[in-house]
């Protein structure tokens, strides 16, 4: 079974359609193989999205709920959450032209569709928004971490943006929230082999050849507690966490580091958000030519 966008359909309600093919099996019908092979959703729940024609096949015509299983068959359904939880927070749009969109977005809420979370998430939040059904994130930010994102309109000059984040052309400011330690020298550069830990979800560093680098500034602090400038040279999942908990500086509000403290389908405490902020981003266009430099509009608890 493999997920992928059927581009020839459109959206609902900012929501691109989900693929799955169907392999070859003993379910009598399309319904009998979405109830057994994708359990979370209840199989009257699929009953009344085939009633209700939000499941189609790739002609986009609606499945009929007694459609027979027909192994290589291509299904499409849209995603929808019933009991959707609501972020406390939007988004907003803080720069626009024909070709790029940049948003602001806050903590909790996922770039794209994920979890618990479709309807909040900040691409369909910003499909909704602007009616661009094409509309795509040219890079990712943790759900856990507020601030700037880039989204691409046109799908002509997404490769475009993508080589600015492949070739490191792109300068990425964070600020974050941790402890102040005495004896540490600012400016500092950390480099270490991050790789995929326990739980999965999870990054550590191991020995070998670095394959991160982060540049550390302190920017101030009250003894106690301080507010740091991460400039991360490349972009490996939760690097900034992991290479702040390296030097002995955990962020605060982080439930993943340095021990797990929360599960991936609990409950968001909203009232104390992970101190990391996606505060500026800088790039020249590769579309326009222009120097581009956008700044986050949210803020850090210090």
């Amino acid at each position: 079974m493999k997920g992928i966008r059927a581009m020839h359909l459109p959206t609902r309600h900012g929501v691109g359609p989900t693929c799955v093919a169907l392999p070859p099996g003993p379910w009598p019908t399309v319904l009998d193989f979405l109830a057994e092979r994708m359990p979370h959703v209840p199989r009257e729940t699929w009953a009344e999205r085939l009633r209700s024609q939000s499941v189609l096949n790739a002609d986009g015509q609606p499945v009929p709920l007694t459609q027979p299983y027909t192994p290589h068959m291509r299904v499409f359904y849209y995603r929808h959450i019933a009991d959707e939880p609501q972020l406390p927070e939007r988004a907003h749009i803080v720069f626009e032209d024909d070709h790029l969109l940049v948003a602001d977005k806050p903590h909790f809420m996922p770039v794209t569709p994920g979890g618990q979370y479709v309807q909040q998430s900040l691409l369909v939040q910003m499909k909704n928004l602007t009616g661009l059904d094409e509309l795509a994130p040219l890079h990712r930010i943790d759900r856990e971490t507020a601030g700037l994102v880039l989204l691409g309109k046109r799908p002509a000059d997404r490769d475009a943006y993508h080589a600015l984040f492949r070739q490191q052309h792109v300068h990425k400011t964070y600020h974050a929230v941790a402890a102040f330690r005495a004896g540490l020298t600012w400016p500092r550069t950390h480099t270490s082999r991050l790789v995929t830990g326990e739980p999965f979800y999870r990054m550590q560093e191991v020995p070998g050849a670095p394959n991160s680098e982060t540049r550390i500034s302190l920017l101030r602090s009250d003894g106690c507690r301080a507010l740091y400038r991460l400039e991360p040279v490349s972009g490996k999942r939760h690097q900034l966490r992991v290479h702040m908990l390296a030097l002995g500086l955990p962020l605060e509000a982080d439930l993943l580091y340095p021990e797990l403290r929360r599960r991936p389908d609990a409950q968001d405490d909203t009232s104390h958000p992970l101190q990391l902020l996606a505060q500026r981003i800088a790039f020249t266009d590769p579309v326009t030519g222009a120097e581009r430099t956008f700044e986050s509009q949210r803020s850090l608890r210090f």
